[in-house]
C-alpha cells in the first residue's frame, strides 16, 4: 500500500517562502519503485476545483509549472529519501490552498503530467495560508 505524506504547510505572511515535502512509502500495484515514476503537486483552494502546481518527470528531468507559480515555485526530489519537494516563494494570498502531491500511474513516462486523471496516488494535503 503507497502512503505520500505532506508536511511543511503552514501560515506565512505575503512575499514569504515555504518549503513543502512529501514523503513517499509502501510499494506500487506494479511492484515498481517511486523512483520509477514521475510525480506532481496540486491545491486546492477554499470553493475550488483541485488544480496543478508542478510536476517531474520519474528521471528527475523535466519540470512543468502552472503560468501562476512559474518563476517562484520550484519542484525537487531526493530519491534516496522518496521524498518530492515544492520550494514556494514570494507566497501570494492567492496561493492558499491545501497541497496536494501524487504519483504518476505510468512508470518511466517521457512527458511531464500534469492532468489529474494520469495520477493514481494521492496524500492527505497539507495546508497553506498565506495572509496579506
Amino acid at each position: 500500500q503507497v502512503q505520500l505524506v505532506e508536511s511543511g504547510g503552514g501560515l506565512v505572511q505575503a512575499g514569504g517562502s515555504l518549503r513543502l515535502s512529501c514523503a513517499a512509502s509502501g510499494r506500487t500495484s506494479s511492484g515498481r519503485s517511486f523512483s520509477s515514476f514521475g510525480m506532481g503537486w496540486f491545491r486546492q483552494a477554499p470553493g475550488k476545483e483541485r488544480e496543478f502546481v508542478a510536476a517531474q518527470r520519474w528521471d528527475d528531468g523535466s519540470t512543468n509549472y502552472a503560468s501562476s507559480v512559474q518563476d517562484r515555485f520550484s519542484i525537487s526530489r531526493d530519491y534516496a529519501r522518496n521524498t518530492l519537494y515544492l520550494e514556494m516563494n514570494r507566497l501570494k494570498p492567492e496561493d492558499t490552498a491545501v497541497y496536494y502531491c501524487a504519483v504518476d500511474r505510468a512508470p518511466f513516462r517521457t512527458t511531464v503530467v500534469i492532468s489529474q486523471a494520469e495520477y493514481n496516488y494521492w496524500g492527505q494535503g497539507t495546508q497553506v495560508n498565506v495572509s496579506s
